[in-house]
C-alpha cells in the first residue's frame, strides 16, 4: 500500500510534473521575465504552434503556475510568483533534510574513528 501524500506534497508533485516538459519549462522561463504575454507572443519564433502553446499553458495553469487575464480581446498570461516561491520552499525543505542526513552521517563516521 502506498503512503498517503500530504496535500502540499501532492500539489508540489503536480507542479514539478508540469515543469518536467521542456516546452512548458521554456514557457515558464519566458513568463518569468515579468511581462504578461499573449499566446501569439509565446508562439513567436515558429518552434511551437499557438494551439500547442494553449495546451501547455492550460497544464501550467492547472499546476497553479500560469495565470490568465483578459486584456481587450486577448488573454495575457503571467507567472504566479507565489506558486514558484512555494516550489522553491519545498525544494529547500528537501535540501535541508539531505544536509541534516549528511551531517549525521559525518558525525557517525567521525565518532567511529
Amino acid at each position: 500500500m502506498k503512503p498517503r501524500l500530504q496535500p502540499q506534497t501532492k500539489a508540489s508533485a503536480t507542479l514539478f510534473a508540469a515543469l518536467g516538459d521542456e516546452t512548458r519549462l521554456r514557457i515558464v522561463l519566458r513568463l518569468a521575465r515579468g511581462e504578461p504575454a499573449s499566446i501569439t507572443e509565446l508562439a513567436t519564433g515558429g518552434e511551437i504552434t499557438r494551439q500547442a502553446v494553449t495546451k501547455h499553458l492550460h497544464v501550467l495553469a492547472g499546476a497553479g503556475l500560469a495565470l490568465a487575464a483578459r486584456t481587450g480581446r486577448e488573454q495575457r498570461w503571467s507567472l504566479d510568483r507565489k506558486r514558484v516561491e512555494q516550489a522553491r520552499a519545498f525544494l529547500e525543505g528537501i535540501s535541508q533534510r539531505w544536509d541534516d542526513a549528511l551531517a549525521r552521517l559525518k558525525t557517525m563516521v567521525e565518532e567511529s574513528e
